[in-house]
C-alpha cells in the first residue's frame, strides 16, 4: 500500500506545496511544531531515511538547504532545525522547523493551529522564495 506521502506525490492527497524538481517535494506540514514547518521527501518511497542511495541522500539535503534558505526569508526565525525521526510515516523524509530555541524542536509539544488560507499564504510565499534562489 503506498505511503500518505506516495499519495500526495500522485496528487490523490491535497497539500501545501512549497518547492518541487524531479526527485524531490517539499510541502507544508499540516500538524506543524512552528509556522513554515516543512516536509521534505524523495519522490522515490524508501521507507528508511539511511536506505537512500548516496545520490538521493545527498540530493535531499542539498534539495532542503534551498527550502531552509526560502522557509528563513519568509517566517521570522533564528534558524531552521533539521529533524529525520522517521517513525511516523514510511517514507524517507526531512522536517525543516523553524526555530528561536533548540525547545522548539520538541515533538511532543503542542502543535500550531492555522487556517486553510494561512497555509495557502504561507505556501505561496515560500514557493516565491524557493523560486528566486533557484534561478
Amino acid at each position: 500500500m503506498a505511503s500518505i506521502f506516495t499519495r500526495i506525490i500522485k496528487g490523490e492527497i491535497p497539500c501545501y506545496k512549497v518547492a518541487e524538481s524531479e526527485q524531490f517535494l517539499a510541502f507544508l506540514d499540516i500538524r506543524p511544531l512552528a509556522k513554515g514547518h516543512t516536509l521534505v521527501i524523495p519522490k522515490t518511497e524508501i521507507d528508511y531515511f539511511f536506505d537512500l542511495e548516496d545520490s538521493l541522500l545527498s540530493g535531499i539535503m542539498l534539495f532542503s538547504k534551498n527550502v531552509a534558505k526560502a522557509i528563513q526569508n519568509v517566517v521570522p526565525c533564528a534558524r531552521i532545525g533539521v529533524s529525520v525521526v522517521g517513525l511516523e510515516v514510511p517514507h524517507a523524509h526531512v522536517h525543516l522547523i523553524p526555530i528561536k530555541s533548540v525547545a522548539d524542536m520538541s515533538f511532543t509539544k503542542p502543535r500550531v493551529e492555522l487556517e486553510p488560507e494561512e497555509f495557502k499564504q504561507l505556501a505561496a510565499s515560500i514557493q516565491s522564495e524557493f523560486a528566486l534562489l533557484s534561478a
